[in-house]
């Protein structure tokens, strides 16, 4: 039996590598003949780049960049010189999780640092880059990006701007004749699973500036901000970045990508599936083993395991999953194409020993369950 071990991680617990490691040790407890496909994912949020740069056999680049309040930080992306790709989490360099909670404010914030990680990735040779812009402490609509590759943004009297939340209402011209780069000759693919448009009641300041310390006056400032660059794109470029599903992800870098790299915004699971050849590997597979954090409502909503079991449903192939904490019943997994899940927190009863043996209890789990198929 063929089987593909296909985890997401489990947060704060295991990488999914190691989860897939443990899977892999379950099975082969219930029988080694079996051959065992080892196939870690990530859906496009944290760890994404890790997942493919290992997968392409990359290497990690470390480079010094600008956090989101201009401090110079060490910041950290994968490059794979046989496909001439890089793999970049603006988290690395823009992320909320880079600036205490006290002075977070995305009025002062920009995403210069995450344009400075491409810049380098570029000069490196790299053709393609794949982007995930999760866990962002910016609402700059990419101008700091885009400031980082040469574009400049100016006022009324033709001062440059700085590339940051307040200064977007102040835009009135684009200035692109000194880019470092050709936006053609570069294929740029953003991971987003938001379908947030850049602004109004569903945009990016009003639905997530505020969990980025935004009080309601610099929502409406923000807000405000986001109407004017989106007028301005229109008239440079005749771009509408207004209403693209995604525009508003990451603050706005959903429509800066796209004006600013030609980007595409594509779901991360669907992308991270397609950069790996995944299919290729599902449909020979007599079984799949996959598994995430979390099995709830959200899960069936672009991440991992939505991704594996819609594939898994094409080829009629079997699933079965193993979490760290199950929130849906047996009715709603069936339906989904799960013949069986388990979690850890049934098997051992509380968080502490959930998180403490994950390991060891994803392997037993695995062959609980693997026993009960194979039966």
């Amino acid at each position: 039996m063929k089987i593909l071990v296909a985890p997401d991680k489990f947060k704060g617990s295991l990488t999914a590598a190691e989860v897939a490691d443990a899977i892999a040790e379950g099975t082969h407890l219930v029988n080694p003949a079996y051959e065992v496909i080892k196939f870690p994912l990530a859906d496009g949020g944290d760890g994404t780049a890790s997942i493919l740069t290992n997968h392409f056999r990359g290497e990690f680049v470390h480079i010094q960049v600008h956090n989101p309040l201009f401090k110079i930080i060490d910041a950290v992306y994968g490059y794979a010189e046989i496909i001439k790709t890089a793999f970049i989490e603006m988290s690395a360099a823009s992320g909320l999780r880079l600036i205490p909670k006290e002075i977070q404010n995305p009025l002062y914030t920009s995403t210069l640092g995450t344009g400075e990680m491409i810049r380098d990735a570029i000069d490196k040779g790299a053709q393609k880059i794949f982007l995930g812009i999760g866990g962002s402490a910016t609402n700059d609509a990419g101008t700091g990006m885009a400031a980082a590759l040469g574009y400049k943004f100016t006022d009324r009297n033709g001062n440059e701007l700085k590339p940051v939340g307040e200064n977007l209402e102040l835009i009135h011209s684009i200035d692109d004749s000194d880019l470092v780069f050709n936006p053609a000759d570069i294929d740029v693919k953003v991971a987003c699973d938001v379908d947030n448009p850049l602004y109004g009641k569903n945009g990016a300041a009003c639905v997530y500036s505020p969990q980025k310390g935004a009080t309601p006056g610099m929502v409406k400032k923000l807000d405000k901000g986001l109407r004017n660059f989106a007028t301005i794109v229109m008239k440079k470029y005749g771009k509408n970045v207004s209403q693209i599903p995604g525009a508003g992800a990451a603050g706005g870098l959903g429509a800066g990508a796209v004006v600013f790299l030609n980007a595409r915004l594509i779901s991360g699971i669907k992308l991270v599936m397609d950069i790996t050849k995944f299919e290729d590997h599902l449909k020979t597979a007599s079984l799949i083993f996959t598994g995430e954090g979390k099995i709830d409502d959200q899960t069936f909503q672009g991440k991992v395991i939505d991704g594996v079991t819609q594939l898994a449903k094409k080829y009629n192939i079997p699933v079965i999953t193993v979490c760290g904490d199950l929130k849906i019943n047996d009715q709603e997994l069936k339906s989904h194409g799960i013949q069986a899940a388990q979690s850890l927190m049934s098997y051992y009863g509380s968080v502490e020993k959930a998180m403490k043996n994950a390991k060891m209890g994803i392997a037993e789990m695995t062959q609980i369950l693997l026993r009960k198929f194979s039966h």
